[in-house]
């Protein structure tokens, strides 16, 4: 459904995106992450069709960008990081506006207007004035101006920022459920975001793509000598038992009650470090092998990227 091939983008002589190249298809939600600068927004913009790229291609739902524009807009709905939104409309009149610039017939709006509202979680707050609404159900509203037109591709550029976790969960719980009708690219900083949702990742570091994959392959295999460790008692006694284990190289607090322990050379070290709090009566709760995060990979292949040109 998103098709990109060796997308430029050149601002004089800086490059925001260089032979960006990428797939989307059908029903999946992917997540486009990267620091500030990396070049999303710039994507997102040319896909959109905000802004022209200066060479290479990109196509939605089988339509060029540049060649078929207004195409590409009919079949892409856009949910900008910061929605452009009219305070002084009702919600209602809002989203029928937006209806009637997307070309909805007149005789379809209403029950259009309706779907989007319902499936955004927006019932009863039709008559509401928008500058009145909360931080939570202005982006309800982003959203619901994205789904009209049932459009097959949805571009989402940070659409939890600002909310409170409450809203975040029901935002998160929407996102997932579109992938029944819809293809979704999804941009976040919120790195556990992408992970209960997204079934694939694309990172993009200063305007190139470091890494993509699915979220089993990205974060497969791990540290295998890193141990994840719950134990009860006072830190510094734990801490001075779990280094005196023999084969560890490192033990670490990371939170409460949980540590992170290193074997040697990738020695296994869950017996020995067991068997060694017990009997300090150290009230081991749990013991895990650590496993890979999104955010080590992120971490990783960014570093990664920035040592080869530095």
């Amino acid at each position: 459904m998103i098709e990109v091939n060796k997308l430029t983008k050149l601002y004089g002589t800086v490059a925001a995106i260089e032979d960006v190249s990428f797939e989307v298809a059908q029903g999946e939600i992917i997540g486009f992450l990267g620091p500030n600068g990396a070049g999303k927004s710039t994507t997102m913009r040319i896909l959109t069709g905000f802004t022209p790229a200066t060479s290479g291609s990109a196509k939605v739902a089988g339509f060029h960008v540049e060649d078929h524009p207004v195409e590409v807009k009919r079949r892409l709905g856009y949910m900008p990081e910061n929605v452009p939104l009219y305070p002084e409309m009702l919600v209602t009149s809002f989203l029928s506006y937006v209806a009637e610039v997307k070309g909805v017939p007149r005789r379809e709006r209403k029950k259009e207007v309706d779907r989007v509202m319902e499936r955004s979680g927006l019932q009863g707050m039709g008559k509401r004035i928008l500058r009145n609404l909360s931080k939570g159900y202005r982006q309800r509203v982003g959203l619901a101006q994205a789904l009209i037109g049932n459009p097959p591709v949805l571009i989402l550029d940070e659409p939890t920022v600002g909310l409170d976790p409450k809203q975040i969960i029901e935002i998160r719980q929407m996102i997932k459920s579109l992938a029944e009708e819809h293809t979704v690219l999804l941009s976040t900083h919120i790195l556990p975001e992408v992970s209960m949702i997204c079934e694939r990742v694309i990172i993009i570091n200063r305007g190139r793509i470091v890494a993509q994959d699915t979220m089993k392959n990205l974060t497969r295999g791990g540290d295998e000598a890193a141990l994840e460790v719950e134990a009860g008692g006072v830190t510094e006694t734990v801490l001075a038992v779990l280094r005196g284990v023999e084969g560890v190289e490192k033990a670490d607090r990371i939170g409460p009650g949980r540590y992170v322990v290193e074997g040697k050379d990738g020695e296994d070290v869950r017996e020995a470090v067991s068997a060694v709090l017990v009997s300090n009566n150290c009230h081991l709760t749990g013991l895990q092998r650590r496993a890979r995060t999104l955010e080590d990979v992120f971490v990783s292949v960014v570093a990664a990227d920035r040592g080869v040109e530095s």
